[in-house]
């Protein structure tokens, strides 16, 4: 008896799953109908509201399971005061460094090797250009260079990326453009990744350039001394 109970329970548990997802598919398809365009990278059930929690283009929604309406904005509890979305909000842009796609990045080398770290970089921001010139004091790093252009602070950024990215030799072409303001030869018509790689900042609400990750997963914004960048490549684990 005991057992045909549990044989139930597990069946009704695994229907009720099935069910979730299937609504969960299909608030996603709807609201991507409804927003052309939009990202949608997560949907969840939110349980005390029983509205949908859409994450898109790193923006967090509420809506019907029908998307007839659509809530931007906090949802707060009103006992402790405390943000849900802020809170939700911070893992759903979390980045993990080990699924960055790597194949997608310039890769420099010095030294070794071994210590590790990611930037998004825009070729013509001010403050990336800054903070190569501290990275120069870096040894015995791997630095992942993902190529953001923000066109609307930059306008040509995003052709001169492409030429970089097209460049025979990335990372020579790279440092060249952010220390000696070279711009590559060629047309810049190739395969980059440069779209996919806005939409991942974007997913990940990385809005501004230059933005590190290192190996911990640790994110920190803007240009900062190399003493930071060694204390913090000391606090990793390759």
């Amino acid at each position: 008896m005991m057992r045909m109970l549990l044989r139930s329970s597990l069946l009704i548990t695994a229907l009720l799953s099935a069910l979730a997802v299937a609504d969960e598919q299909s608030v996603k398809r709807s609201f991507e109908e409804r927003f052309p365009g939009a990202e949608v990278s997560s949907v969840k059930k939110e349980a005390l509201t029983g509205l949908y929690e859409v994450y898109a283009i790193g923006q967090l929604f509420y809506v019907d399971e029908k998307v007839s309406y659509a809530i931007q904005g906090n949802l707060i509890n009103a006992q402790t005061r405390q943000s849900l979305s802020a809170e939700r909000m911070k893992v759903l842009s979390e980045i993990s460094f080990n699924k960055l796609p790597f194949e997608q990045a310039i890769k420099i080398v010095r030294g070794n090797g071994k210590r590790q770290v990611a930037v998004f970089e825009d070729p013509d921001c001010p403050f990336c250009k800054q903070l190569e010139r501290e990275l120069q004091k870096v040894n015995d790093v791997t630095i992942y260079v993902f190529l953001y252009p923000i066109e609307q602070l930059h306008p040509g950024a995003t052709l001169k990326s492409r030429k970089i990215w097209c460049a025979p030799d990335r990372a020579k072409a790279w440092l060249a453009s952010v220390h000696d303001n070279t711009v590559p030869e060629g047309s810049g018509e190739c395969d980059t990744p440069i779209t996919n790689l806005a939409k991942l900042a974007r997913t990940h609400r990385i809005t501004g350039t230059p933005t590190l990750i290192f190996a911990n997963n640790e994110r920190v914004a803007g240009a900062i001394p190399a003493a930071r960048v060694e204390q913090l490549l000391g606090n990793t684990t390759p």
